[in-house]
């Protein structure tokens, strides 16, 4: 929201508690245009992907830090029916542009994927942290910056303005994931847990590894992440030895190199029930708007839909009504105030 905002000439500040914890600094950023235990292509991803690259390409730009990295996504098959499958599908035309390669035989030494497997485009990763401290310094540069934990009373809802301490502004948006707030707080908003490691080995290949587990490099050749776990009900802040113990059992059924294991983290990615991100204004006071909602799949989504709701409070054009706040405006009409 804040380059897509800069972009249009708008003065903004930023108030931001860089927690270690938060979903985006603990993710390895992946985006990936087939997902899901039944390998479909995810929701919007003819808008979204040519979108991404755009926008990460252009920040770099901006920034002059490197941090987007797209490269393929590799799947091993399970089955000679798995690999049959994937051989018909390949020739649809919804899936051919995002289809590298399909392999029917051992392609990467040190996988397990004696089936061969599906080598899928357009995809890659965002190396997350470099990615928020480009954003946090062209804010520095070109806005406002405020490394904070803002309580809501903090900030004033007056008649023609909002106000921070001594800072007056027109709008308020209200970004702050899995942590509820006054304003949004009767949206169906749900953390969802999620664990990684960070793994030390010495496999080479320029690929994202993905199946049951992901696989990620990170720029340091030596550096990769594996994720993530799902766990709804637990919202203990802290690393379990339950999410460790699954994520290596996950992953050495995919690989057989070795690895040394050198951290483990954890974050809530803030959920919805239909698992649609939630953009527009509050249904009565009209200069607080949401952008939050983002799921698994922030790195993905956010640059796109980023654009759609600085459209709507710039433009008034239309949100589309899969992600419009509007479709929750009953839980607000019988929420408590």
């Amino acid at each position: 929201m804040a380059i897509q905002l800069l972009k249009r000439g708008r003065k903004i500040l930023v108030i931001d508690n860089p927690s270690a914890t938060a979903s985006s600094r603990v993710a390895p950023g992946l985006f990936n245009p087939i997902t899901g235990r039944k390998m479909v292509k995810s929701w919007l991803v003819d808008k979204l992907s040519p979108y991404l690259h755009q926008y990460y390409i252009e920040v770099e730009a901006l920034t002059g830090r490197k941090f987007f990295h797209p490269m393929p996504v590799y799947r091993p098959f399970n089955s000679i029916e798995e690999q049959n499958e994937w051989m018909a599908k390949s020739i649809e035309s919804s899936l051919q542009p995002y289809i590298q390669n399909i392999f029917t035989s051992p392609s990467f030494p040190g996988l397990k994927d004696k089936y061969g497997g599906i080598l899928l485009k357009q995809a890659g990763y965002i190396n997350t942290i470099a990615y928020l401290d480009a954003v946090r310094h062209v804010v520095e540069q070109n806005g406002t910056f405020i490394e904070a934990d803002v309580h809501d009373g903090e900030i004033l809802l007056e008649k023609n303005s909002v106000r921070y301490n001594n800072f007056v502004a027109e709008r308020l948006i209200v970004c702050t994931g899995a942590r509820e707030t006054r304003w949004f707080r009767w949206l169906p908003l749900k953390p969802l847990k999620g664990e990684t490691l960070h793994i030390q080995c010495d496999f080479r290949e320029e690929i994202i590894i993905n199946r049951g587990v992901y696989v990620v490099p990170s720029p340091n050749s030596n550096d990769w992440r594996i994720g993530a776990t799902y766990d709804h009900g637990d919202i203990d802040p802290q690393i379990t030895e339950k999410a460790k113990a699954e994520l290596i059992e996950k992953t050495v059924e995919l690989i057989t190199f070795p690895f040394n294991i050198v951290q483990q983290e954890y974050g809530f990615r803030p959920t919805t029930p239909d698992r649609r991100p939630i953009l527009g204004r509050h249904p009565t006071l009209e200069r607080v708007f949401s952008f939050n909602g983002m799921g698994t799949k922030g790195v993905s989504l956010s640059p796109y839909f980023s654009d759609v709701l600085t459209r709507f409070i710039e433009n008034d054009e239309p949100i589309n009504k899969e992600v419009d706040i509007e479709r929750y405006k009953l839980l607000y009409s019988s929420s408590p105030r």
